[in-house]
């Protein structure tokens, strides 16, 4: 374990966070950009799953998904949420809590024009969180897809795109000996961000 913490002090949670997510792109480690994602539903039952960081855009952490999944579902009824990034091998975890809104249309297109072509028959292929029989139903609607575009671009359907959550509280999490991990909590505020550690 390290004596002396990472954690910077930089007045905006934003940079701070960038400067930490390049470290751990940089490094070994898989899927740096998987980030767990809590949700809550109309009735106030939570649920909490992987999904995969996109950027920043607009100050907000963005995502992709189809939107009559169970994630877009409790967005609709309850557009606050929370990202958890934890990063075992570097010994650091950062947490985001605040608003969701959807990406634009424009946004959306220019992310699912990137994807690779499985991916995006992928997308018109799941009718997510709904259940079926057999897995061969999906495959044969993959199939259906693939045909239907087989000389064609595949454009995003209007059923998935993304949403950026726009924080109001961002916490740093740095692991130190003994325990006495070392955290750093911003809090939005109307002139900014206040800054705190808090115990471990």
């Amino acid at each position: 374990m390290r004596d002396k913490s990472p954690l910077g002090l930089h007045d905006d949670p934003i940079s701070e966070f960038e400067r930490w997510f390049a470290r751990a792109a940089e490094s070994e480690i898989r899927l740096p950009d998987a980030v767990a994602l809590a949700t809550v539903s109309a009735s106030g039952r939570p649920s909490n799953r992987m999904v995969l960081y996109r950027g920043i855009v607009d100050q907000g952490l963005t995502f992709f998904t189809n939107y009559t999944s169970r994630k877009a579902r409790h967005l609709e009824a309850n557009p606050h949420a929370a990202l958890v990034f934890h990063w075992e091998a570097l010994e650091r975890q950062v947490r985001f809590e605040g608003e969701v809104l959807r990406l634009n249309p424009e946004q959306s297109d220019a992310y699912f024009a990137i994807r690779s072509r499985p991916s995006r028959i992928g997308a018109w292929a799941s009718f997510q969180s709904t259940p079926y029989r057999e897995r061969d139903e999906i495959l044969a609607r993959y199939a259906e897809i693939e045909a239907r575009f087989e000389d064609a671009d595949v454009p995003r359907p209007d059923f998935w795109g993304g949403y950026r959550l726009v924080p109001d509280r961002v916490e740093f999490w740095a692991g130190m000996p003994h325990r006495l991990h070392d955290r750093v909590e911003y809090r939005r505020r109307d002139d900014g961000w206040e800054r705190h550690r808090l115990q471990p």
